[in-house]
């Protein structure tokens, strides 16, 4: 994704969304099941919220934004799921700030349930397009009872690649 507060003001930077998926989709990605864990990669793309506007605004401590993706196998492709994030800024110190994000992925289909994650993200405001990063997985349900690992976001275009490394034990 590359989007940045001051270009779309108080949008997120990463996804935490930030994550997410379907059944078929699983399927055809042919993810790789690792012992007791998955590896696949998805594709997120930001659905823009109703009344969002970009006020190119420099964000401020207590700002609070949220953002919801699409999710795909590849791009372009058929959605496989979706996420849901909520930031909000705890540091602003010259181009630099940071946001505390939850979100969670919804996954349908096998393996499927949620898959919840969480990290503090720093990031130039002044960057149009933001850096990759590590979000925690913090948990999740069904298939993903007692998930832990990583999602690692890289802005793709009008994407971002989110490459998951869960451990489910």
């Amino acid at each position: 994704m590359t989007r940045s507060f001051r270009r779309t003001g108080l949008r997120r930077i990463g996804v935490l969304g930030a994550c997410t998926v379907a059944a078929a989709a699983f399927a055809a990605a042919a993810p790789a099941q690792a012992v007791d864990g998955f590896e696949f990669t998805l594709y997120a793309k930001e659905v823009p919220g109703e009344g969002a506007t970009e006020t190119g605004q420099t964000p401020k401590v207590g700002d609070v934004f949220t953002v919801a993706d699409d999710l795909y196998k590849t791009k372009g492709g058929d959605t496989v799921g979706r996420d849901g994030v909520t930031c909000a800024v705890v540091r602003v110190s010259g181009d630099q700030a940071d946001a505390n994000c939850v979100g969670t992925f919804v996954l349908n289909g096998g393996p499927g349930g949620q898959i919840t994650a969480q990290a503090l993200v720093t990031f130039d405001v002044s960057n149009e397009t933001p850096a990759a990063y590590d979000i925690a997985v913090t948990g999740g349900t069904g298939d993903f009872k007692e998930a832990r690992g990583y999602v690692r976001t890289t802005p793709d275009g009008d994407y971002e690649q989110l490459e998951f490394h869960i451990t489910t034990r």
